[in-house]
C-alpha cells in the first residue's frame, strides 16, 4: 500500500474485554470528538439468505484539543481494530450502542449504512436481540466530498459515487491499495498487512474530515454561535445552570453537559441523575463537542437510521415462471463445468493459434490484467468502461483470447463457446497471477518481466532510446526528471501509447518483486 501519513499510525488490536487494550479504547473514545467508522467481512461469492457475518470493526479516534493540547504525542490520531470474532459480542454491546447515538461524538464513515445493516446481524445472532439500528450525528465522506466538489468547481454534484481510494488520491494525494479489500478477513490471525489496511481504511476519513473542517473555517460557513463551557458556571450550581436564560441558539443539551459536569465532580451523581443518563456518563464519560465541530453537525449533519425492511436480506422481485430445480442445477453445473479450465486454448496451434498466451481481463480483475503484463503476457482488458457480456464475449472471440473473470453470472451466458471463459478463485493479485500461470501452463522467464507496457498492454520499441531522444519524444506528453539526465539511462517506449520507462528504482523493485512471487530463482 503506497500510503504515508505525516506521523505513524497507532493500531490496537482488541481481541478482549479483559486485555489492556480495551480500557485504553473506552479512554479513547471518551476523549475523542471524531470516530472513523469502517467495517470488514469474509467476501460472499454468491447471494446468501443471510448477511455476512462482520469479523472486524475499525475505529478511528481523534482526541479534542482540551486534552493536554500541548502535546503532539496525546492528540494523535489512533486507530482501534476490534477483533469481532474473538470478543464475547454482548460485553461491547452497551459500548457501540452508546458510541453510535452519542451526541458529543461526530461519526465519519464511507457508505456505513452497509456495514451498519451487517454489524446489527452480526450481534443479533450472538444474542444481542435489537442490534443497532441508528448513527447519529453522521457525516458520510461521499457527502464531505460532493460538497467541497461543489463549493470548489462550481459545478452540479456527480451522478456517480466516487470510490474511497478515488477520493484519498484527490483530497489527501495517497494511493489506497485495495488489494486486501477481499481478503478472508474470517481467518486469525490477521495479518501485518490486513491490519494496516483496515488501519489505513478508518484513519483516512479523519484526514479526509480536517482538510473539509479547514475548508469550511476559511469559507465562513457558520451557524449560530455557541457559548463554550466557561469555569464560572461551576459556581452556579445545578440549578443555576439549567435557569440561564437562552443566549442565541444554545440549546437545552448543552446546558444538560455544563450540569454533567458539576455532577461527576460529586460522588453522589449517580442519585441524581435518571437511569439512562447514568448509564452514558459511566461508559464514555464524553465531552461536549467544540464549537467548529457543532456548526459543521448543525449544517452539514447527518443519521442512519435502519428500518425494518433493511434488517432482512432482499429477495429477487423478479416476476416470470419457476423455474424446475432441473434446470437450475444443469445451469451450475455448466457453470462449474465452465470455470474449472479443460482446455485447449484458442491460441493452442493445434486450433490453428500462434502459441502466444492471451487473455482479457474484465473489470472485476483488472488488477491481475497489470500482474500478468509485467511478467510479459499479453492481457487486454475491455473497449469500454460498463462492457455488457456479449461486447466482452465478441471481443474475446475476435481477438481469439480467453476471458478471465470472477463473474460467476457471466459462466452461464448462452453465447459462450467451450474453452473461450476462465473463473478466477483466487481473491489477491498475486495469488490470482499463480493461479492463472499454473493453470495454463504459462512459461515466464526473467527477461519477460516487464517487458509489456502495463498502462495499454502494447509491445515496446525494439531499440531503446538515448537521453536525448527520450526528451525529445516526451515533449508535451511526458516529463522525464531531471535527475536522469546524468545517469546515461535507456528508455524504452511503448509502440500503442507511446508511454516511456526507464530502468530505474522502480523498474528494479518491480522486477524482483515478480522474481520472488513466480518463484523464478528455484
Amino acid at each position: 500500500m503506497d500510503c504515508t501519513y505525516r506521523k505513524p499510525l497507532k493500531i490496537h488490536l482488541v481481541t478482549s474485554t479483559e486485555s489492556p487494550e480495551f480500557p485504553h479504547l473506552a479512554r479513547a473514545l471518551s476523549q475523542s470528538s471524531l470516530v472513523g467508522l469502517d467495517a470488514e467481512w469474509k467476501p460472499q461469492r454468491s447471494h446468501q439468505s443471510n448477511f455476512p457475518r462482520v469479523s472486524l470493526l475499525q475505529l478511528a479516534c481523534q482526541p479534542r484539543p482540551r486534552f493536554n493540547p500541548e502535546s503532539d504525542e496525546s492528540n494523535a490520531s489512533v486507530v482501534f481494530l476490534l477483533d469481532l470474532s474473538s470478543i464475547p459480542l454482548p460485553s461491547i454491546w452497551e459500548l457501540l450502542k452508546e458510541l453510535f447515538v452519542s451526541p458529543d461524538i461526530l461519526k465519519l464513515g464511507f457508505k456505513f449504512k452497509q456495514d451498519l445493516i451487517y454489524l446489527s446481524s452480526t450481534f443479533c445472532s450472538q444474542g444481542c436481540d435489537i442490534g443497532f439500528d441508528r448513527v447519529e450525528p453522521y457525516l458520510d465522506i461521499t457527502s464531505i466530498y460532493n460538497h467541497l466538489h461543489h463549493k470548489q468547481l462550481g459545478r452540479k454534484l456527480p451522478k456517480e459515487t466516487k470510490s474511497l481510494a478515488s477520493i484519498c488520491k484527490e483530497l489527501l494525494d495517497i494511493s489506497l491499495s485495495k488489494e486486501l479489500q477481499c481478503s478472508d478477513w474470517s481467518n486469525r490471525p490477521l495479518t501485518e498487512g490486513q491490519k494496516n489496511y483496515a488501519a489505513i481504511d478508518a484513519h483516512c476519513l479523519i484526514e479526509i474530515f480536517n482538510i473539509f473542517q479547514v475548508k469550511v473555517a476559511q469559507k465562513g460557513n457558520s451557524c449560530s454561535s455557541i457559548s463554550e463551557l466557561d469555569s464560572s458556571n461551576l459556581d452556579l450550581g445545578l440549578k443555576g445552570i439549567l435557569e440561564k436564560p437562552d443566549i442565541g441558539n444554545k440549546t437545552v443539551r448543552f446546558k444538560l453537559c455544563e450540569a454533567l459536569d458539576i455532577i461527576r465532580a460529586t460522588s453522589y451523581y449517580s442519585q441524581c441523575l435518571p437511569e439512562e443518563v447514568v448509564s452514558r456518563v459511566s461508559y464514555l464519560n464524553t465531552m461536549p463537542m467544540d464549537e467548529s465541530l457543532v456548526k459543521i453537525v448543525r449544517k452539514y449533519g447527518e443519521k442512519i437510521l435502519l428500518r425494518e425492511c433493511d434488517k432482512a436480506p432482499k429477495t429477487s422481485k423478479k416476476k416470470g415462471r419457476k423455474q424446475s430445480s432441473v434446470i437450475v442445477d444443469s445451469r451450475e453445473k455448466r457453470s462449474d463445468d465452465i470455470g474449472d479450465w479443460q482446455g485447449p486454448p484458442p491460441w493452442d496451434f493445434s486450433l490453428g493459434g500462434d502459441g502466444y498466451p492471451k487473455f482479457l481481463c474484465d473489470v472485476m480483475v483488472e488488477g491481475l490484467a497489470k500482474h500478468l503484463r509485467c511478467v510479459g503476457i499479453d492481457a487486454a482488458t475491455p473497449r469500454s468502461k460498463k462492457p455488457e457480456p456479449r461486447e466482452l464475449i465478441d471481443q474475446t472471440s475476435k481477438e481469439k483470447r480467453v476471458l478471465l473473470t470472477c463473474d460467476a453470472k457471466l459462466l452461464r451466458h448462452q453465447y459462450l463457446i467451450k474453452n473461450q471463459i476462465y473463473r478466477v478463485k483466487s481473491l489477491l493479485k498475486n495469488q490470482q497471477l499463480l493461479e492463472v500461470i499454473e493453470t495454463f501452463q504459462l512459461k515466464i522467464s526473467e527477461d519477460q518481466l516487464m517487458s509489456r507496457c502495463t498502462k495499454c498492454n502494447g509491445r515496446f520499441i525494439q531499440k531503446p532510446l538515448s537521453t536525448e531522444e527520450a526528451v525529445e519524444a516526451a515533449k508535451g506528453f511526458q516529463r522525464i526528471p531531471d535527475c536522469l539526465f546524468d545517469k546515461n539511462l535507456q528508455f524504452w517506449q511503448c509502440m500503442d501509447c507511446n508511454q516511456l520507462y526507464w530502468e530505474g528504482t522502480q523498474y528494479h523493485n518491480a522486477v524482483q518483486k515478480f522474481i520472488d512471487v513466480c518463484n523464478l530463482n528455484e
